[in-house]
């Protein structure tokens, strides 16, 4: 089986690499997706992000007024 890889727009350094940041953060949010560390596991493992990316994210997503 093929992994799948993201287009070289979202990579990073790629012109479209915010979107992917943004999305992450709502990801975060939604608890329809499951716990924290499998979330961890996609985020990381699946789309790709960097370690800091994925801590930036779980930052604002703490941050978010949507959080609360």
């Amino acid at each position: 089986m093929n992994k799948k890889e993201l287009k070289p727009e979202y990579q990073p350094g790629g012109s479209k690499r915010q979107h992917i940041l943004d999305k992450a953060v709502k990801f975060l949010l939604d608890p329809k997706f499951g716990t924290q560390n499998s979330k961890h596991m996609f985020l990381i493992e699946e789309v790709g992000l960097s370690s800091s990316e994925y801590f930036e994210a779980l930052e604002r997503a703490t941050n978010s007024k949507e959080a609360w």
